[in-house]
């Protein structure tokens, strides 16, 4: 049975040593382009999932000031698959817990085609 070709990658490219994030290129056609920081901050493990839920942020804090104080931006240290649907990665501030699926990094491409259409606006 054929798979989805919107959560199948046709390529997938961790770029490591540069820090510019994932790049996929999927079956349908469509490409997504991610930041190590964006993928941080969108970890699917429940731990962060909770945080996420009450507010938290990525390090447990509440979220309560939009002044912006600077961090060192997170960067993937590692990347490893993980059968042949998900990557895990071991980020620079030692999480290291999430399983991104395909069918998750899809879900969340954060591409100006992609951003309406999860929200339920027509792009």
């Amino acid at each position: 049975m054929p798979g989805d070709a919107r959560t199948e990658p046709a390529s997938v490219r961790i770029l490591l040593t540069t820090g510019e994030g994932v790049r996929i290129e999927w079956k349908d056609g469509h490409s997504s382009r991610y930041t190590f920081p964006f993928l941080r901050e969108h970890c699917p493990c429940a731990t962060c999932r909770d945080r996420r839920a009450h507010g938290l942020s990525v390090t447990g804090e509440k979220i309560r000031t939009p002044l912006p104080v600077y961090t060192e931006p997170v960067r993937a240290q590692a990347a490893e698959p993980v059968g042949h649907y998900a990557v895990r990665f071991t980020f620079s501030d030692a999480h290291a817990t999430g399983i991104y699926s395909f069918e998750y990094l899809r879900e969340i491409c954060p591409c100006e085609k992609c951003q309406p259409a999860r929200k339920g606006e027509t792009p």
